[in-house]
């Protein structure tokens, strides 16, 4: 059974980056979900935490994957999907788990 791999979504409002950032990780994540693989995801708002603000105001969006910074300002569909493939011991997303 493939692993658990927790998704974290650093953003703000009004950041287009962190838009474009959350449509490539849904459509990742998403192809994931239909192959039956365990991704956990969630968004966090770094304005509701003056620590996270003060750390990634001007390096947002910050994708996280286990807790580890995985990208900065641009996310790679490609990139992230490996990450994931290595992270959950799947070795294509194509193939069943």
């Amino acid at each position: 059974m493939p692993k658990t791999v927790a998704v974290t979504l650093l953003s703000k409002p009004g950041c287009h980056l962190c838009d474009d950032a959350r449509v490539v990780i849904e459509a990742v994540l998403a192809d994931f979900a239909a192959r039956g693989v365990p991704i956990a995801f969630e968004e966090v708002d770094i304005m509701g935490d003056p620590r996270l603000a003060r750390l990634h105001a001007e390096e947002i969006p910050v994708v996280l994957v286990n807790g580890r910074r995985h990208a900065i300002w641009r996310v790679d569909a490609a990139r992230l999907s490996a990450a994931l493939q290595k992270r959950t011991g799947i070795r294509n997303t194509k193939e069943k788990p």
